[in-house]
Formats: structure tokens, C-alpha cells, sequence
């Protein structure tokens, strides 16, 4: 199978941040290609943002060097004169390989979090401030293959979530939270401490931003067993199903996930498909628990 545009544009890319880093991209390995695109070559990552990012890679840089002095493991940039390099608005960002490692735990999460959320704010960097409905609804306004009346409904959903959330009472102190806690996202390698990945949403917001995905994972997708969320919720110290914010934060979540497989479809039929089911879910249409596929 040929490669796609996509591909083919990250690959140049790819190669362009390798010369610009002195990096030998030969037997570059494609991990995903998602939010970003991301390359194992040797004993080093390559992490290819969207074009105008290049201040959120800077961040990341300073993130990851920031939590592993403060004693919460994160990956590690690659020792290397340009970690970070910048191809047609596009940033590039060098990272050592962690080897043999698995998805964490729910427990492991849940400890890794409650030691992240324990953190004071950084004093040599201001971190942003967690933005949950950042760039929501421009995704469905320019949605403009789906049909009329699910790009209405989502619009109307997403301002109805909006609203709610900000009539919520202000939160007493805002928290560090990683932004995108999920297994995937903590991975443990061979000797080694429970890891953070993927940085881009660590900011200051409410801690219940870091359980809402776990949470939801439990009670409206049956993904983890009571077994398995109890170890989390003993881990943390904290059970998010207990509060009466979690529906609210569990809608928009969900909502977040839903214009994810959105801004996906056009170029995919497997992901036009979960958008039809995961708006039909979000509107009452289909019982929980609900399956959705990964995309």
C-alpha cells in the first residue's frame, strides 16, 4: 500500500528536523499518527506536532525537565544539541526511547496522579491554564460533511456543556494535572518508575480533569472492572463517581472524544462511522454501556 499524503508529508518533515538535529533518520518506524505523529528511530522518539505548535513543544520540553526534578517520572528529551527542531511551522521534539514497557495500572495511575497533583505550580515557567472546550466548536463548525441536523445538535450540546461548566462553582486552587491521564498515557518500563507521556496538556485546572477519563472508562463504557476502579480509587484517594460534577465532566469528555473521531472523518470511513454511533450515544440513542472503537 502506497503511503498518504499525510504520511508522506510527515516523513519529509521528519527528515528535514533529523538533519536540522543531526539525527541519522534511516529505518525511521512510524507509532502513531494521531493528534501528533510520532517516529521510533534507534534509541530515540520523534514527536511531529501541527503546524503553529511549536510553543506548545517548547513547553513540553520545559515540562518534562520540571517533573522529573520534582520527582514525577516523565519521558526524557534526547541528549542532543537540538531536541527541538522546526520544519514548515511544524515542531519536531527528540525523546529517549523507553524500551519494554506497559500500559500502567489503574492503581499505578492512580498513585502517579495523586503524587502530580500534589505539586506546587512551577516558579521558572507559567504553565497555561486547562482550556476543556478549547477549539471544540470551531472543530464541528467547519465539520461541513456530516449531516445538517448532527452538526446542529452538537453545537447545541457543546454550548449547553459550556454553560453549565461555567456556572460551576470556582475550584479553591488550581491544580497541576497532566490534562490526558489515561493507562495509555503512564507507562511502566523494566526497572524503571511508572513514566508520564505525552506532556501538551499538563497545565493548572481541576484535579477532576485527570479522573473523568478513568471514571467514564468504568461506568459508561464497562472497560474496567469494579475490581479495577476500586484499585485506582484507593490509589488516589478520591472516587470522582462519588461527586455530583462527575456527569457534567463525564458529558464533556465524551463530547471531547466524539469531535476527535469528527476532525478524523473526512479522510475515514471507520472513523466516520463512530461519529454516527457516538453522537447517536451522546443523544440518548444507544444504552450504556457503550463500545467505541479506538481510533
Amino acid at each position: 500500500m502506497s503511503p498518504s499524503p499525510a504520511d508522506t508529508t510527515a516523513l519529509r518533515v521528519l527528515g528535514e528536523a533529523a538533519a536540522i538535529s543531526g539525527v541519522d533518520s534511516t529505518g525511521a518506524e512510524l507509532i502513531r499518527a494521531g493528534s501528533n505523529t510520532i517516529y521510533r528511530i534507534s534509541d530515540l522518539v520523534a514527536r511531529i506536532g501541527k503546524p503553529g505548535t511549536a510553543d506548545v513543544a517548547e513547553r513540553e520540553l520545559l515540562i518534562s525537565r520540571w517533573l522529573n526534578e520534582s520527582g514525577v517520572p516523565t519521558v526524557v528529551a534526547a541528549d542532543i544539541e537540538a531536541p527541538l527542531a522546526v520544519v514548515e511551522g511544524r515542531p519536531v521534539t527528540w525523546w529517549r526511547t523507553l524500551r519494554g514497557h506497559r500500559p500502567s495500572t489503574p492503581a499505578e495511575l492512580g498513585t502517579a496522579l495523586r503524587h502530580l497533583h500534589a505539586l506546587s505550580p512551577p516558579t521558572e515557567f507559567t504553565l497555561a491554564l486547562h482550556q476543556p472546550f478549547a477549539g471544540l466548536r470551531q472543530q464541528i463548525n467547519i465539520a461541513d460533511h456530516i449531516a445538517v441536523e448532527d452538526r446542529a445538535w452538537l453545537i447545541a450540546h457543546h454550548d449547553e456543556l459550556r454553560e453549565q461548566y461555567a456556572a460551576l462553582e470556582p475550584s479553591d486552587h488550581q491544580t497541576v494535572i497532566h490534562g490526558d491521564a489515561w493507562q495509555g498515557n503512564l507507562i511502566v518500563p523494566i526497572d524503571q518508575p511508572a513514566t508520564f507521556l505525552d506532556l501538551e496538556r499538563v497545565s493548572l485546572g481541576r484535579s477532576e480533569w485527570d479522573l473523568v477519563q478513568i471514571a467514564a472508562d468504568y461506568t459508561d463504557f464497562e472497560r474496567l472492572s469494579p475490581v479495577d476502579y476500586a484499585s485506582f480509587v484507593a490509589s488516589y484517594g478520591d472516587d470522582l463517581t462519588a461527586h455530583t460534577i462527575f456527569r457534567l465532566f463525564a458529558d464533556i469528555q465524551e463530547l471531547r472524544w466524539t469531535i476527535f473521531a469528527l476532525t478524523r472523518s473526512k479522510m475515514s470511513a471507520r472513523a466516520a462511522a463512530q461519529v454516527s454511533l457516538r453522537i447517536a450515544c451522546l443523544r440518548g440513542e444507544v444504552p450504556r454501556p457503550w463500545r467505541w472503537d479506538a481510533l
